[in-house]
């Protein structure tokens, strides 16, 4: 199967969202919001504080993982870089800033040190789905596809783990392009039934359908996945291609018109003869 690009594993895009419980113990919670309509999942952690029994250098250390999370999400990147490595200095067991600095590092383009730093996350918190559903989504977008599906399969093992559709999203693309077919159709079938807008899947089956010849099942869902919003330019794309594969060829000149006007660097597909 095609290599699938590094730009359609979405890298962490955090807001704030701080959560205190009524007991003791208190959550901070990273959001990502509209996570599932972009490209590979991967999922904010989840940093839990028990104020009863946490020293009061954890609680500095929670304060600062706050407060990177927040420069990341304004793009300071070397400050934020600067609030998690002093996290690690005070917690070095600290997955969730293995995790920023993995996000910080992969916006940098420092891919190595990212999984790293992943593989770290994932390694300190084993029963984590989410850490383990971000190093798998790593591990795919490097191409390490198959052994992504271990890392993905240990996300869903966590019961608490809360978007099980997103890993099965992933794991369904990333089955595609290890070559494993039956896996593949699996586990996107089951994303779109917890999900039926997750934009992942969609785009997954859109391409498997076209590949086994199928094109008007690929229609169905690459047009459910142009109902979503943000549109990448390769969805564009495949839905060109399916449509000169229908011989429907002024519908794929107007998703090809939409590629040159929305996306100008883009790669326009080039239709010669009676071929798709």
């Amino acid at each position: 199967m095609r290599r699938l690009e590094m730009r359609r594993f979405e890298i962490l895009s955090f807001c704030v969202l701080l959560v205190f419980a009524a007991s003791a113990c208190s959550r901070l919670t990273f959001v990502k919001p509209n996570a599932k309509r972009r490209g590979f999942e991967q999922v904010a952690p989840t940093y839990s504080v028990d104020g009863s029994r946490r020293k009061a250098t954890s609680i500095g250390a929670n304060e600062r993982l706050m407060l990177a999370q927040q420069r990341l999400a304004a793009g300071d990147l070397e400050r934020a870089e600067t609030e998690a490595q002093a996290v690690l200095r005070a917690d070095p067991r600290s997955a969730d800033a293995h995790t920023l600095l993995a996000v910080i590092d992969q916006r940098q383009g420092r891919q190595a040190a990212a999984g790293a730093h992943y593989a770290r996350a994932a390694e300190l918190a084993p029963g984590n789905g989410a850490h383990a559903n971000n190093y798998g989504a790593w591990l795919c977008a490097t191409g390490r596809a198959a052994e992504s599906l271990t890392w993905f399969d240990r996300a869903l093992a966590d019961a608490r783990y809360a978007t099980p559709g997103g890993a099965l999203a992933n794991a369904g693309s990333c089955a595609l392009q290890a070559g494993q077919l039956a896996r593949a159709g699996r586990d996107l079938r089951r994303a779109l039934e917890i999900d039926p807008e997750n934009a992942v899947a969609l785009m997954a089956m859109a391409e498997s359908e076209l590949a086994a010849g199928r094109a008007f099942e690929a229609r169905a869902f690459i047009e459910r996945r142009l109902a979503l919003v943000p549109i990448e330019a390769r969805a564009l794309q495949l839905a060109s291609q399916i449509e000169r594969r229908l011989g429907d060829t002024a519908a794929a000149e107007r998703y090809r018109a939409r590629l040159r006007g929305e996306f100008p660097g883009a790669i326009v597909p080039e239709f010669g003869g009676n071929g798709p």
